[in-house]
């Protein structure tokens, strides 16, 4: 956006599109000036740019795309998920767009807002018990796929999931910081293709860069050193033993991913640093009231520990950590517990001071 005579104005994108998908990815890096960053200069990679909303967007219709390609996935075929909703969304908008059916099977302990927004996309939405955390979910789904014949899309186990996060998400920060320095990169995990497909480009890349992977404190499958019980086909085959329920929704389920595996294994990460529920819901309001930018409690949960990062980083370090998605899907969480929905006592204050002008 520039400048002229001080009015803003902008130019168009040069060209027009053949449909929503194509506006996935290219999502903007944005510099945090308001909030203090111990001296480091603190970047955020805003998901909440795509145009379901989430970094689960570009997973959602390389799966799709992946699978046409292949003859896995037939014309009018019914698609089936697990999900805790942002992979749900972005696969509704998807299938939406290519005229596929979904059935989104998600624990009911995940926001209200996430499963309206489903099926205000199209999509059936089966709630599971939150007692049988994230693996029932998964298990249902493929209990579903093999009773009717549906494309089960394997979020956790796919290729097309790092893939599409090398293609695209790597490449991009690759080039946008081309002319400048990456010295620390802060990211956490759901199903673990954004560490993995991130991964493979900066260790190749930018091999300098430090990786840092974050997990919920109370859920610390990694660090627990606890290795995954898995079925044949990568599949959990039970929950994980160190999974605690935890305010921070998308990241961590109660089970360790297929997908996640290959950045354990091929080093793709150099800290795991856990990070409290509180401090990511309260970095996600510091945010959005002190910068302007909307993310989720897991974007707040990288950004707490993008600082933490910087409060030990040489003077001058340059951090980039990932906002997967926006704020508008955790209204019903408690990231909103305190924001009111009737005037305090200072707004009531506020109208007040016109008394002529009181709304009857």
């Amino acid at each position: 956006m520039e400048h002229k005579q001080g009015i803003r104005t902008t130019h168009g994108r040069g060209r027009l599109f053949d449909s929503v998908l194509e506006t996935i990815g290219d999502t903007p890096v944005i510099r945090v000036n308001n909030i203090p960053t111990k001296g480091a200069t603190v970047y955020v990679k805003a998901e909440a740019f795509n145009p379901a909303g989430s970094v689960k967007d570009r997973l959602a219709v390389n799966i799709i795309e992946a699978a046409e390609r292949s003859g896995t996935l037939k014309p009018g075929q019914t698609v089936i998920e697990a999900t805790s909703g942002n992979t749900g969304i972005g696969l509704a908008m998807v299938c939406a767009q290519k005229g596929y059916p979904l059935v989104v099977t998600m624990a009911d302990s995940f926001s209200i807002e996430r499963r309206r927004l489903m099926r205000m996309l199209g999509a059936k939405v089966v709630l599971t018990p939150r007692a049988l955390k994230g693996v029932g979910m998964y298990k249902k789904a493929a209990a579903l796929a093999k009773e009717h014949g549906w494309f089960l899309a394997s979020q956790f186990e796919t290729d097309a999931n790092a893939d599409i996060h090398e293609a695209t998400t790597g490449r991009e920060i690759v080039a946008d910081f081309d002319r400048s320095a990456l010295d620390y990169f802060v990211t956490g995990y759901g199903s673990g293709g954004t560490i993995s497909g991130i991964g493979r480009v900066l260790r190749k890349e930018r091999p300098e860069t430090k990786i840092i992977l974050t997990e919920p404190a109370n859920a610390q499958l990694l660090g627990s050193g606890h290795a995954q019980e898995r079925e044949t086909n990568n599949a959990p085959a039970v929950s994980h033993p160190a999974f605690e329920p935890h305010p921070i929704q998308g990241w961590t389920p109660d089970f360790i991913p297929a997908v996640l595996e290959e950045a354990v294994t091929g080093g793709y990460y150099d800290e795991l640093i856990p990070v409290a529920g509180p401090d990511a819901i309260k970095c996600a309001q510091d945010l959005a009231q002190k910068e302007g930018i909307f993310t989720g409690i897991s974007g707040g949960g990288t950004f707490a520990v993008a600082l933490a990062v910087a409060e030990k980083a040489p003077a001058g370090s340059v951090i980039l950590c990932m906002l997967p998605d926006t704020g508008e899907r955790y209204l019903s969480t408690p990231m909103f517990e305190n924001i009111a929905e009737d005037m305090d006592a200072e707004e009531l204050a506020i109208s007040m001071s016109t008394p002529d002008a009181q709304l009857e």
